[in-house]
C-alpha cells in the first residue's frame, strides 16, 4: 500500500510559478513510477508529467513540456511538480499516482491516487 498526499497547490497569476509536492508513505516508494495528472470538472483526467522509479527517464504532455519539471527524491519519498510560466488554461485539480504497470499517460495503468490539490491561474 502506499498512500500519497499533495501539497503545493494555490492561486497565482499568469506567467508565475508554483511547485507542487506530492509525499508517499510506505517503504517501496523507489519502486514506483511517480505522475501527475490534472482534472477540470466535467472533463477526463489528462496525464501531465511522468518519472520512471530510476530518476531518469521523464515524459510530458505537449502542453507542458517546457513549462513543467518533474523530479523525484526517493530518500525523502517524494516526487515534485515545478511549474513555470503558468497559463490560465493549467487552471486544475493536481494529482499525483504511482504505477508498477510502466504506464504512461493512460490513468487506468495507476495503482495510488493522491487527493488532489488545486491550481488556479489568474489572467
Amino acid at each position: 500500500q502506499v498512500q500519497l498526499v499533495e501539497s503545493g497547490g494555490g492561486l497565482v497569476q499568469a506567467g508565475g510559478s508554483l511547485r507542487l509536492s506530492c509525499a508517499a508513505s510506505g517503504r517501496t516508494f523507489g519502486r514506483y513510477d511517480m505522475a501527475w495528472f490534472r482534472q477540470n470538472p466535467g472533463k477526463e483526467r489528462e496525464f501531465v508529467a511522468l518519472i520512471r522509479w530510476n530518476i531518469h527517464n521523464t515524459y510530458y504532455a505537449d502542453s507542458v513540456r517546457g513549462r513543467f519539471t518533474i523530479s523525484r527524491d526517493n530518500a525523502k519519498n517524494t516526487v515534485y511538480l515545478q511549474m513555470n510560466s503558468l497559463k490560465p488554461e493549467d487552471t486544475a485539480v493536481y494529482y499525483c499516482a504511482a504505477s508498477t504497470n510502466r504506464a504512461v499517460a493512460d490513468s487506468s495503468g495507476y495503482d495510488y491516487w493522491g487527493q488532489g490539490t488545486q491550481v488556479t491561474v489568474s489572467s
